[in-house]
């Protein structure tokens, strides 16, 4: 019953204490250190996906269902930013735009080449009813290429779900962070 699940959930809160009790100065430095470079590392593999891809964001999720069918919310899209690759329609770009903290992924649905050789162009959600100058700032009718945070070169389905879901309830995202650091603290090696 009840009270017996809150025993046996009290128990294991109280091993964990006592696992800390144990744990000597020299273990817990150890855990502390493995800890950090763990997020060091996986901060360095971040940082060297910016400088491969050319793009400040190698990684996005998709946020929501403006994309479908070509992807769908939770689709994790590999981007890359090389900027003397010329922007063509057709292709998927991931943009900012001033105001918004987030970016959008869309479609180039038409390209305007200046003379000077400057190139704008326009974009547009696969299940949008009209193009996305709406979304841009106030006067703007045309993406340039510095709005431009990369372009999606290839994709994971459904593997974001994660992130929208720590995203939409921030006491699991808590609740994740704080079982993966107590794990990483008390890991022995074996």
């Amino acid at each position: 019953g009840w009270p017996r699940r809150c025993g046996i959930r009290g128990r294991a809160v109280m091993d964990l204490f006592g696992d800390l009790r144990r744990m000597n100065k020299r273990q817990l430095y150890y855990q502390v250190l493995n800890f950090a470079m763990i997020v060091s590392s996986a901060l360095m593999i971040w940082k060297g996906l910016i400088v491969v891809t050319g793009s400040e964001s190698p990684i996005v999720v998709v946020l929501s269902g403006s994309m479908e069918p070509a992807f769908h919310r939770g689709d994790l899209l590999f981007l890359t930013n090389f900027h003397d690759d010329p922007i063509r329609a057709g292709e998927i770009v991931v943009f900012k735009v001033e105001g918004r903290d987030i970016p959008i992924v869309h479609r180039v649905i038409k390209v305007h080449e200046k003379g000077n050789g400057n190139i704008k162009f326009l974009t547009k959600g696969d299940n949008n009813e009209v193009d996305d100058r709406g979304l841009y700032k106030e006067g703007q009718n045309w993406l340039e290429k510095k709005d431009v945070v990369g372009r999606a070169r290839g994709f994971l389905p459904y593997v974001g779900m994660v992130t929208i879901i720590m995203n939409d309830y921030p006491k699991f995202k808590y609740a994740l962070l704080a079982v993966m650091g107590a794990y990483v603290l008390l890991k022995r090696e074996s």
